[in-house]
């Protein structure tokens, strides 16, 4: 049976969760980095926020609601961030349910629009998402910003 948790319930799975945001999104020496991030998740209130998949107990994908995930823009907030599904699920539609389940989380907790960023296109505007233009990661590699209104 599949489950969207949060980490905070978890904890024995955030080493999962920090190799898996580093392997797909940090460099060489931005390990450190990751785990601060999910360090500072393990709770369950407040943002950053990390979520897991489980299925049958066993960790299989990952998100986060944080304040903010592009430092370019820091105007913009709250970010569904760090969107991630182990290589053996993929194709199943757990990326999609991880994108619902923060917007649903993100409307109960009072927000009214969620922002996330991503190198390639495609994948998101076929979720509802609006592609809102174009700003740069750090250092300068260019992304795409994308904007959810909910409810």
């Amino acid at each position: 049976m599949l489950r969207i948790v949060h980490l905070a319930d978890y904890p024995q799975h955030q080493q999962q969760v920090i190799d898996w945001q580093w392997q797909a999104f940090g460099s060489d020496n931005s390990r450190a980095f990751f785990a601060s991030v999910v360090e500072s998740s393990l709770r369950r209130d407040g943002l950053p926020i990390t979520f897991i998949a489980l299925l049958d107990d066993k960790p299989v994908g990952t998100v986060g609601l944080w304040r903010c995930d592009l430092i370019s823009r820091q105007d913009l907030t709250p970010w569904l961030a760090a969107l991630y599904v182990d290589e053996s699920q993929r194709g199943n539609g757990l990326g999609l349910q991880l994108q619902q389940f923060v917007q649903d989380y993100s409307q109960q907790a009072g927000f009214s629009e969620l922002y996330l960023y991503a190198e390639f296109s495609g994948y998101y505007e076929r979720h509802g998402w609006q592609y809102i233009g174009d700003a740069l990661d750090y250092p300068d590699r260019p992304v795409h910003l994308y904007h959810r209104r909910l409810g």
